[in-house]
């Protein structure tokens, strides 16, 4: 039996592309189905150049394949669309499975409209190997948990939803590399994201030490019961692969590491030990939720490695944060960010506006915190309406969504500005999006270089003063596809402070942030759009 696993292109294009967070569903998929001794090809649509069409045609047309495996959020439903309708077409034919939350957050509307053979529900680790078991001895499929399919008079079926994965410790470690990892690392820019500052030559790795959340915020989603791993497996997989891959960066993707203050001890007791096994830097970047921090557990973190701290601060308004469920307090994020900066700590922390409860009031409290506490440290937005998430489902019972399946194909994968609020007018909410763009352009800092050096196409040596500490800091190996228009943020390397390096014509352009954004929203939905159209 022939298996084909696709990760699908994560940016709109037709070439290369490295600058993506390396996901942890498929290889995690990938590794239980090896690990059961099945013959897997891994597909990474990131890493080659060509239409998604032209590529999944190209590869089916090299072998037979049994099955095709795909998976992912509904940002990716176009890309996810072209393999299945290109799949469909082939000659080959072979059974399509579909999983990850873009079916698990919508199970009978993404399974109408994409029409895979069977749909995954919820974690896919122990699914997908009960389904190649039957497939293998040619055995019905149909009383497997947590799938979907249709019968035989073609009614959509969808089965009893199995436990949660109980001990985390028994999943093999994800198959990073069948996807191309070695050649991801070998292509990241220092200027991709705010996480690769450290190094001129980052190399990334991904971990999970936990699954779900223990927490029910409105514009998130998760089904889950919390899970852990145990800190002996976490750095079983972090020391192999950080010494196999040279990794100088760690990202753990666990929402909130925090929620046990012994975890976080015994994490950093087995990072500083593996930090001093290698004999080059190695840092890490980790969430923590604010009530969850103090200045002890700051100072840990920070004698450990820890580069930067990622929080949901949301709201400073106590209104807004309780509509939410946030269960934290404005004066948890007041210390969390003041204590952050006292540690030299880089801060990657969001207010996001427009929930259900925000008013112009809310809306003004959280815009007077950020503009006189948070030194540009704290980006400003708009919630999105992510579905499964409360305010999703809201949105949809008050028809401010009227067709999901057109808002999923359509609209999610674009920054909207929608007006979610009960009592915000449409001109509030323009009037408010406005405000944030402005504030957005004026407090915080834009850097021009004062030395710029081409290495080679797309790769320039940058020379910057920190607008914070006055350092001087030059940032090697950056991508740039000019010296006139560039702009990203960068964390100081002495002081860890966040600023925008950008060049003269960005620099004139935030001056007028409200018009040059919405020109430059304009400019990408079109180009989304004829883009989907090439796929």
């Amino acid at each position: 039996m022939e298996i084909l696993l696709v990760m699908p292109r994560y940016n709109l294009t037709t070439k290369k592309d490295y600058h993506y967070f390396f996901p942890l569903g498929l290889p995690y998929i990938s590794a239980v189905i090896k690990k059961e001794g099945y013959s897997v090809d891994c597909l990474n649509l990131n890493h080659l150049e060509g239409t998604v069409e032209e590529i999944i045609q190209k590869q089916l047309d090299s072998k037979k394949y049994d099955i095709l495996g795909i998976g992912g959020n509904a940002l990716n439903y176009a890309v996810i669309d072209t393999v299945i309708q290109t799949s469909r077409k082939h000659p080959s034919n072979p059974k399509i499975i579909l999983g990850g939350p873009i079916i698990t957050t919508e199970p009978e509307l993404i399974f109408e409209a994409l029409n895979p053979d069977i749909g995954i529900i919820g974690e896919g680790e122990e699914t997908i190997v009960d389904i190649l078991k039957k497939i293998k001895k040619k055995q019905s499929t149909q009383k497997i948990k947590s799938i979907m399919f249709r019968d035989k008079s073609g009614n959509l079926v969808r089965t009893v939803r199995r436990k949660a994965i109980e001990n985390l410790n028994s999943l093999p470690f994800p198959d990073y590399e069948g996807f191309g990892f070695s050649e991801q690392l070998d292509h990241l820019n220092p200027n991709f994201s705010w996480i690769h500052n450290a190094f001129d030559n980052p190399r990334v790795y991904y971990a999970l030490c936990s699954r779900s959340c223990p927490f029910q915020c409105t514009f998130c989603y998760h089904e889950d019961r919390y899970r852990t791993r145990s800190i002996e497996n976490v750095f079983k997989e972090i020391r192999e692969r950080v010494k196999k891959y040279k990794i100088n960066i760690i990202f753990l993707y666990d929402e909130c590491l925090g929620v046990d203050k012994n975890r976080i001890s015994d994490f950093c007791r087995e990072m500083n030990k593996l930090r001093k096994e290698v004999s080059w830097d190695l840092k890490w970047i980790c969430q923590i939720r604010v009530d969850a921090v103090n200045r002890n557990i700051l100072s840990m973190i920070k004698k450990a490695g820890c580069e930067a701290v990622s929080y949901g601060f949301e709201s400073y308004s106590p209104t807004v944060l309780k509509s939410m469920r946030k269960n934290i307090t404005p004066e948890q994020i007041d210390k969390a960010l003041k204590e952050t900066l006292n540690q030299n700590l880089g801060i990657q922390a969001f207010f996001i506006f427009g929930d259900i409860a925000e008013t112009k009031e809310t809306a003004r409290e959280t815009l007077n915190y950020w503009k006189n506490n948070c030194e540009g440290q704290v980006g400003l937005g708009f919630i999105q309406p992510y579905p499964g998430s409360q305010i999703y489902k809201s949105c949809v019972e008050r028809g401010i969504i009227p067709d999901k399946l057109s808002f999923i194909k359509n609209k999610i994968a674009v920054g909207l500005w929608l007006n979610m609020t009960e009592s915000m007018s449409d001109k509030e909410i323009n009037q408010l999006r406005k405000n944030l763009l402005d504030y957005m352009a004026k407090y915080p800092k834009f850097v021009i270089p004062f030395e710029i050096k081409k290495n080679y196409p797309d790769n320039f040596y940058i020379k910057v003063k920190c607008p914070y500490c006055n350092q001087e800091i030059a940032y090697d190996n950056c991508f740039m596809t000019s010296k006139l228009n560039f702009g990203f943020i960068v964390l100081c390397r002495h002081c860890r402070r966040r600023f925008f390096v950008v060049s003269l014509l960005q620099k004139i352009a935030y001056r007028y942030y409200p018009i040059t954004r919405t020109v430059r929203d304009y400019y990408l939905n079109i180009k989304r759009f004829i883009l989907k159209k090439t796929l």
